[in-house]
């Protein structure tokens, strides 16, 4: 039997593991807390079947210079940590032109056709069917301008991609909606999305059917991971733990762990802050408001309202102006009602400067594995990447090409 050690008890740490336990591998998980207490636990909720682009950083001079100006809640930034920022997002802007963001759509949304799918099977299988909903979620558009080009953009998925969606005018979205004002110019109803009521306990969940599969969770320091005579160890409290391969799944934190093996995998880190309200209105979906740069959904401890992106340093301190913002925009909708949290959760998202997450094997050290890098899409994504990883892992034929995604590409 084989063994691995996954570094990193995120959604994508969870199920890679839980993949390669499938597999027959002795897998332990170590991370410095439970499962799905991270970025994780952070996230909108939602399995986006709908998401089969991914984010491009604008281009036009007119949107830069909102964002530079601080006109927009989308993105936020702080000007003494930007420089840390500027070389990956001098790649992501060179990346984001048309042709090669449409090349990394094409290598996206092949990952993105299996989202559902894999989650589908480890839902059922960890009995976690009451954390999930099948009935999709809205985008909302404050303009009717800005709704058409939606409109246009989605059927253009369609064609492409065939995800399904209804345009919803603003009547119907009243109707939908009942607690939203009303007269707002519409919504797009993406369909095959599901929504979580709970992100962290889901990947919870995950862990647990991992668990009950033969697999180990223990509590250590994924960052002491060295390289032995017989493959890697790394400092648990249990004490050391040693296997012939090790899974780095750290998600923000994977590059400064590899840069000591003389690695230099760029990201874009994007923050992001969120908070529960009750004793309001109840949505009755999920929504995403584009001019208001968050989304909104019904979740177990109310309604989370979840930012954009705020660049920043790792270890700043809060400093949640997109959520106030936010706020105020949400309260322009519904009655939100109170804060539940005296201080809002935020987190780090790890965005690589092409958009594609990092999948495969070290280039120079036999045994060292990577999965990170998935952008706003990690909660998605990780049932799906964990597969590919696994399949890899054990000399399987992938169910898609992971040339896409090789590490050896920076």
């Amino acid at each position: 039997m084989q063994s691995v050690i996954v570094l990193g008890g995120g959604m994508i740490g969870v199920s890679a593991a839980l993949h390669l336990r499938k597999r027959g591998w002795s897998v332990t998980l170590v991370d410095r807390r439970e499962p799905g207490r991270e970025t994780s636990y952070g996230n909108a909720g939602m399995i986006q079947a709908e998401a089969v682009r991914p984010y491009p950083m604008p281009r036009d001079l007119a949107t830069l210079l909102k964002i530079a100006t601080g006109r927009t809640n989308d993105v936020r930034y702080s000007l003494s940590s930007l420089h840390r920022h500027i070389e990956p997002l001098l790649r992501y802007w060179w990346h984001s032109a048309p042709r090669r963001h449409r090349e990394a759509s094409e290598a996206w949304a092949r990952l993105i056709a299996y989202a559902t799918a894999e989650h589908d099977v480890l839902i059922r299988e960890a009995h976690a069917d009451n954390l999930i909903r099948r009935a999709g979620y809205r985008h909302l558009h404050r303009d009717a301008a800005s709704l058409e080009l939606a409109i246009k953009a989605a059927e253009q998925d369609q064609r492409e991609f065939g995800v399904k969606f209804r345009a919803l005018t603003g009547a119907e979205l009243a109707k939908a909606e009942p607690i939203l004002r009303d007269d707002l110019p519409g919504a797009i109803h993406w369909l095959d999305t599901w929504t979580v009521s709970d992100p962290g306990a889901l990947v919870t969940a995950y862990a647990e059917l991992f668990e009950r599969l033969g697999g180990t969770i223990v509590l250590g320091d994924a960052q002491s991971l060295r390289q032995t005579a017989t493959g890697w160890s790394v400092d648990t409290d249990q004490g050391r733990l040693d296997a012939p391969h090790a899974v780095v799944t750290l998600g923000p934190w994977s590059p400064d762990l590899l840069h000591r093996f003389g690695y230099r995998i760029p990201l874009v880190r994007k923050r992001g802050y969120h908070m529960h309200y009750s004793g309001g209105a109840s949505l009755d979906l999920p929504l995403v408001d584009k001019g208001g740069g968050y989304a909104m959904g019904p979740m177990a401890k109310g309604i989370r309202i979840t930012t954009g992106a705020e660049l920043t340093g790792m270890d700043a301190l809060a400093t949640p102006v997109q959520l106030a913002s936010a706020e105020a925009s949400a309260r322009e909708l519904i009655d939100l009602g109170k804060r539940v949290e005296p201080d809002p959760w935020f987190g780090t998202r790890p965005c690589t400067p092409d958009m594609l997450p990092v999948l495969g094997q070290a280039p120079r050290h036999q045994g060292l594995w990577m999965n990170f890098g998935h952008g706003h899409q990690g909660f998605t994504l990780g049932p799906a990447t964990g597969r590919l990883l696994a399949e890899i892992m054990s000399g399987e034929l992938p169910a898609i090409d992971p040339a896409p995604y090789r590490p050896e590409r920076f």
